[in-house]
C-alpha cells in the first residue's frame, strides 16, 4: 500500500484520521485559505480540500494525500476560522438561533495524479444563549482555529440545539465516511487485515 499522508495541521482531522488504524504522515500544506470573491461556501471549501492534498502531493510523489476544508456557511456567507475572541465572539452571537451549514470537504490525490473531492453539508441550529455564556463557553474551549468557532466534540456541543449529517465525523473537520469511499478507489481496504 502507497503511504498515506494527511495534509493538515489539525489536532481534530490527526485524531479523526487514527480512527481507521492506517499508518500515515502529516505535513503542512501552504494554501492560502481565503474565499475567492463570489464564491460559495460549498465551492471555497472544496477548492481549499483540492489545493491543500495537491500542494502536498508535490512534495510527497507515490504517497495517498489526503486534504480537508471545513466553512461555515450563515445565508451564503462564510465564516472561517475567527483566530480571535472577539471574533469568536462575535460569530456566535451572529449564529444564535439560526440554523448553519458547515461544509466540509475531503479531496484524496492517488500516486497516479488522479483526484477526487467531495463535500459533506452539517446543518447545525444554534441555541439562543446570554453573551454571558458565549463568552464562558470562548474562555473554556478556545475554539479560534475552528470554523464558525464551536467544537461540537468538546462543551461546544452546548451550544447546540441540533444537528443533521450523513457523517458525524464531518462536523468535527474530517469526513471519514466519504474518506474511506475514496481510499478504497485508491485500493485500501478497511478495515486492514
Amino acid at each position: 500500500m502507497p503511504p498515506i499522508v494527511l495534509a493538515s495541521t489539525s489536532p481534530y482531522r490527526r485524531q479523526l484520521l487514527q480512527r481507521l488504524r492506517l499508518p500515515f504522515a502529516v505535513r503542512a500544506p501552504r494554501v492560502e485559505e481565503q474565499p475567492l470573491p463570489g464564491e460559495a461556501p460549498r465551492d471555497t471549501a472544496c477548492r481549499l480540500a483540492l489545493a491543500k492534498a495537491g500542494v502536498v502531493a508535490v512534495d510527497e510523489p507515490g504517497a495517498i494525500v489526503i486534504g480537508s476544508d471545513q466553512v461555515a456557511d450563515v445565508d451564503g456567507e462564510a465564516l472561517s476560522k475567527p483566530g480571535s475572541h472577539d471574533a469568536a465572539l462575535a460569530q456566535l452571537r451572529r449564529m444564535q438561533g439560526r440554523e448553519v451549514v458547515f461544509h466540509t470537504a475531503v479531496a484524496v490525490v492517488a500516486p497516479d495524479g488522479s483526484r477526487q473531492v467531495d463535500e459533506v453539508p452539517t446543518a447545525v441550529r444554534f441555541r439562543v444563549l446570554p453573551v454571558e455564556r458565549l463568552d464562558a463557553y470562548l474562555r473554556a474551549d478556545m475554539p479560534y482555529d475552528c470554523a464558525g468557532a464551536a467544537k461540537i466534540e468538546s462543551l461546544g456541543i452546548t451550544l447546540l440545539e441540533s444537528v443533521r449529517s450523513d457523517d458525524p465525523t464531518a462536523l468535527i473537520g474530517l469526513p471519514l465516511i466519504r474518506l474511506t469511499t475514496m481510499l478504497a478507489a485508491c485500493g485500501v481496504r478497511l478495515p486492514a487485515p
